[in-house]
């Protein structure tokens, strides 16, 4: 419904309840898979999917998951990976409250201020190269950008279990 799987709360929760973070991570993953392909096809149905982003962000996030899985084995090599997982997960929450936090406030002070919230604001990333056209989304930007946030997205679901909630 919200586009929210549960997986930034389930692996924690099964961590927290004593499940080893490998474990936790693994159960979680199936969980993910489910939801994902559920949520798909219910969006797909109402003609609500960019299948060319869908294909870019697929793209983005295979490849992060095998680069996730390889650096998942390489940490349980070494024996880290539960220590990883844990710090992981406190820099990825705190992140995400300290970036919500800032928003908020950034946004009350433009509305007591009555100054205009811009909309459509250009950055940087509108001059990338690669920029083709994403007709259902009604986008022209580059393709970078969404390969690389998905890529980041497969590295941590492959490690943490999160994929499905980022961004």
């Amino acid at each position: 419904m919200f586009g929210v799987g549960g997986g930034f709360l389930t692996t924690p929760i099964l961590i927290l309840s004593g499940v080893p973070p490998a474990v936790a991570v693994g159960s979680e993953a199936n969980h993910i898979v489910g939801s994902s392909l559920t949520g798909f096809l219910n969006y797909f149905r109402r003609k609500n999917v960019d299948i060319i982003m869908g294909a870019i962000l697929l793209l983005g996030g295979v490849i992060g998951s095998a680069s996730g899985v390889f650096l998942f084995r390489l940490l349980s090599i070494q024996g880290r990976v539960e220590e990883v997982i844990s710090f992981t997960y406190i820099l990825f929450l705190g992140s995400v409250g300290i970036y919500m936090l800032y928003e908020s406030l950034k946004t009350r002070k433009k509305k007591k201020s009555g100054s205009l919230i811009k909309l459509h604001e250009h950055s940087w990333i509108h001059g990338l190269p690669f920029r083709i056209k994403f007709r259902r989304s009604k986008l022209y930007i580059s393709i970078i950008p969404p390969l690389l946030i998905s890529y980041i997205i497969g590295v941590l679901a492959a490690i943490m279990g999160v994929g499905e909630v980022l961004f």
